[in-house]
């Protein structure tokens, strides 16, 4: 019995000598990484992402207006979603003209009411009202499905929202995902530039995600 109590006590005493050490990880120790917030301060810019010129056909394609309300559309809360109108203007009436099918978003608690008058809704156009992620509780992949769309073209506030979630989720259901860049507003450059690094980065969405600008897209018959 003394002999086992002895073997105990190394064994207890070899566990508590190792309490005090820091972790040890692939790395080195703990204290020598850091945790991940001590370290963003050293965090540098990826180069800026490539964009390209594409040419889609109009019936197979849909504009996504995403949540160009007032409410979250305005100079005192995110200027460059008011700065991007007037492009965003042009490259809906080039779809409109083509055909393309022209489908809008709200916020939960949006009306049609809301929706800025620079790029104002038409009647006949579809519109669905959800979170971030405009397929969810929504008829939205039914009447893409419906129309055989297979390119899906979203503009909108915030890309780090609606942008992002809905693009996500509509590569996650099997459409192509088109997004211009100078189309896309939030509150800052960073999260804009954080989306355009997610869509084109993150597993499953880069495969079917292209990134341009928004006179750079034209539309065929």
């Amino acid at each position: 019995m003394g002999k086992e109590w002895v073997r105990t006590a190394i064994v207890l005493a070899v566990l508590l000598s190792g309490m005090g050490a820091a972790p040890v990880g692939a790395d080195g120790p703990a204290s020598e990484k850091g945790l991940i917030v001590d370290l963003w301060n050293r965090v540098v810019a990826p180069e800026p992402v490539a964009l390209e010129r594409v040419s889609l056909p109009a019936s197979e394609t849909a504009l996504l207006m995403l949540d160009f309300q007032y409410q979250n559309c305005n100079d005192e809360r995110r200027p460059r979603c008011v700065a991007s109108l007037p492009a965003v203007k042009g490259l809906l009436e080039r779809a409109r003209k083509a055909g393309v099918l022209v489908v809008y978003t709200l916020t939960p608690r949006g009306t049609p009411a809301d929706v800025r008058k620079e790029v104002a809704r038409e009647p006949s156009e579809p519109l669905v009202a959800s979170g971030p992620d405009k397929f969810i509780r929504t008829d939205l992949e039914k009447i893409l499905s419906e129309r055989g769309i297979k390119t899906v073209v979203p503009v909108g506030t915030a890309a780090h929202g609606a942008v992002l979630h809905t693009a996500a989720g509509a590569v996650f259901r099997g459409f192509r995902a088109v997004v211009p860049v100078d189309g896309m507003s939030a509150e800052s450059l960073y999260a804009e530039q954080y989306t355009a690094w997610h869509l084109t980065h993150a597993p499953v969405v880069r495969n079917n995600t292209t990134l341009t600008r928004l006179d750079w897209i034209t539309f065929s018959p």
